[in-house]
This record gives structure tokens, sequence and C-alpha cells, in this order.
């Protein structure tokens, strides 16, 4: 039977973004200012992101500065009731693998 898909355990994605954990530019990604915000290159898998205003600009370069993801959001100005879509848009580039999770914390 064609699209027919059995899973008998749930997957996890060993890259789930978890806003509560330090994380960090991947060592392959370059950030290039842009007067719209900011281009991200990956050289490993050559995957280009769009960071489309300076606020995720500035959460997603000062990563590795704060603790966890809330604490670069907090630091950025965006208070809790608005960060739903900047957690959104650190979890794409985490799927993405532009981010990764700092391991030496």
């Amino acid at each position: 039977m064609r699209g027919l898909l059995i899973v008998a355990a749930p997957v996890t994605d060993a890259r789930a973004f978890d806003p509560d954990v330090r994380w960090r530019v991947h060592h392959q990604v370059a950030v290039r200012p842009e007067p719209f915000g900011a281009l991200l290159y990956h050289f490993g898998t050559r995957k280009l992101s769009f960071l489309k205003n300076t606020t995720i600009v500035e959460v997603v370069t000062s990563l590795n500065d704060h603790p966890d993801a809330r604490s670069a959001l907090r630091a950025a100005g965006v208070d809790d009731a608005s960060a739903a879509p900047y957690l959104h848009a650190l979890g794409v580039l985490v799927s993405s693998q532009m981010l990764v999770r700092e391991e030496n914390t």
C-alpha cells in the first residue's frame, strides 16, 4: 500500500528547541547584518535563513551570553507575553541546524 506509515514508537527529535537551556550559533554559520535584519548561512548544510528584524538578530547573536534563550529574549526587550513568535523562530533555526545547544554549561 502506498502512503501508509506505521510508527511503533514516537520519534523524538534530539534537536528539539528548549528555551530554558543555553544555545549558540553553530560554528559553521555566518551572520551577515542587512538593513532588514540579517542573513544566516550554514557552510556545512548550505542552508540560508533570513532574520526579518533587528530584535531577532540581537537575540540570536547574544544567545551565548545568556544562560538560556528566554534570558536572551528578555535582554533584547522581548517580554514573555510577546515571546511566542521569537521562540518559534528560534525553534526553526534549531531545526535547520543554525543554532545548537551549548554543551559546556
